[in-house]
């Protein structure tokens, strides 16, 4: 059987999750170590790199025409390579940006934007047309093990590049921080060469769907086609809901245990700390249940995308109780727990995501991950920033006389019922109808394993 129509194993599917760690240690530099070099040694407004990495998501509204361009040929490989050459090409152009505003600051930021503008570009590219070939060929038991361990290898790359480039940018000058950062952008862009060599294959049976069916319609018909899906546009506002709740806090949690509970700087990203570590214990937790338990109740992808959602509101209703009683509440159990339900639902849906990209109209799983690639990026680029802004607006509605910890528990109440909200749009979407063939856009029953339509009704209206 040609390697293209056959479901990855553990080492295919280890291989893409590097592309993910070269992924994500391109963007670590980019949004984190720079954003740090304007403000700190470069004494520039905050504002700055808060509106360059607010570019690159909004960059990431391209994922649905990236989808499509990825569809039209029924190759993903092109579009990994290509994006991961924009994304490293863009992350060092944004170094010697960097570097440039010590010295034209007008230039600087001119090259800062257009460099952004390609790493935005780079990782819609990339990103989607990765998850489309992970959806197209893991097998649907291993949907949610596989995201895990993609999405652990992604924060793997943010934190050994985080460690490694830390130890190499000392002492700092603007010259060693193009050096590694350039450095480590064609280490990642090698990487992915040597990861994604022959894992797609070369299936002639899928280009000759593509030419029949994919490369008809323009980019927006088949953007409408898809959105006309009814499963496709629920889980579209079920991303972005759920997303707006996930990221709301993530600005003003450290702020919130300082101001109510007195920790220090030190104790406060410790607080951080706890919270990733819950995440990962979450997202552990639905790789190995939907894994031992295939087939099972316990083992459904939905029930963990509701249920996770549903801990996570009643997790946020207990830092609104936090604001209100200060002191005595256990915060930091609060924010493990809200942790494990952030990562169970977040990796649920990612799953979710590769069980539903073939599950409609043929031949347009690119588009359809790339539109939820997008609802996620602009939630995440909102939903920080939207955070602090209604905290802000919080304490000037109630006033001096009231306590601070009041204008928080706003905030959190308000994610909470978005986390409500969310678990009510997946309760109403069917992730585990079908599950799609590898190579084609044929679908099968999940009971008879028969073949379905290639071409499902169009589902137009509720």
């Amino acid at each position: 059987m040609n390697c293209s129509t056959t479901n990855f194993g553990w080492l295919s599917i280890f291989r893409l999750g590097l592309v993910q760690t070269a992924l994500g240690a391109i963007v670590v530099l980019t949004t984190s170590t720079l954003n740090r070099v304007m403000v700190v040694e470069l004494a520039l407004p905050a504002m700055l790199p808060g509106a360059l990495v607010t570019l690159h998501y909004a960059m990431q509204m391209l994922r649905p025409r990236m989808g499509y361009g990825s569809d039209l040929g029924q190759r993903r490989t092109p579009w990994i390579v290509g994006g991961m050459a924009a994304l490293a090409v863009g992350g060092t152009m944004a170094a010697m940006a960097t570097a440039l505003m010590a010295t034209n600051l007008a230039a600087g930021i001119a090259l800062a934007v257009a460099s952004f503008v390609m790493i935005g570009g780079g990782v819609s590219a990339c990103g989607t047309s990765l998850l489309v070939l992970l959806a197209k060929r893991v097998h649907q038991d291993r949907r949610a093990a596989a995201a895990t361990l993609v999405w652990m290898m992604m924060i793997a790359g943010f934190a050994i590049t985080a460690t490694v480039a830390g130890k190499l940018l000392d002492p700092f000058s603007t010259a060693r921080m193009i050096f590694v950062t350039g450095g480590v952008s064609m280490v990642a862009f090698l990487v992915t060469l040597v990861a994604i060599w022959r894992v797609e294959g070369n299936d002639k049976e899928a280009a000759g769907l593509a030419d029949n069916e994919a490369a008809r319609p323009v980019f927006f018909d088949a953007l409408k086609q898809v959105w006309s899906e009814r499963d496709a546009r629920h889980f579209t506002i079920f991303v972005f809901v759920s997303m707006i709740a996930y990221s709301a806090q993530d600005l003003i949690l450290e702020p919130f245990a300082g101001a109510i509970f007195a920790f220090t700087p030190g104790e406060s990203t410790k607080l951080s700390g706890i919270q990733h570590g819950g995440v990962f214990a979450g997202m552990l937790l639905v790789a190995l249940v939907t894994t031992l338990f295939k087939g099972r109740t316990v083992a459904s992808l939905k029930a963990w995308v509701v249920g996770g959602c549903v801990a996570s509101a009643i997790a946020q209703a207990g830092l609104v109780l936090a604001g209100v009683a200060g002191m005595p509440w256990p915060l930091r159990e609060n924010v493990f727990l809200l942790g494990v339900a952030n990562g169970a639902f977040s990796i649920a849906a990612i799953g979710a995501m590769m069980a539903m990209a073939s599950q409609g109209r043929g031949a347009r799983e690119g588009v359809r991950m790339g539109m939820w690639g997008a609802a996620q990026a602009i939630a995440f680029g909102v939903g920080g920033f939207l955070g602090t802004v209604l905290a802000d607006l919080g304490k000037l509605l109630m006033g001096s006389s009231a306590t601070p910890g009041n204008a928080y528990a706003m905030v959190f109440a308000l994610e909470a019922i978005a986390f409500v909200a969310a678990a009510w749009l997946a309760m109403n979407i069917r992730i585990d109808r079908v599950t799609a063939t590898v190579g084609t856009a044929a679908v099968t029953d999940r009971k008879t394993r028969k073949p379905l339509e290639l071409t499902p009704r169009m589902e137009g209206s509720d």
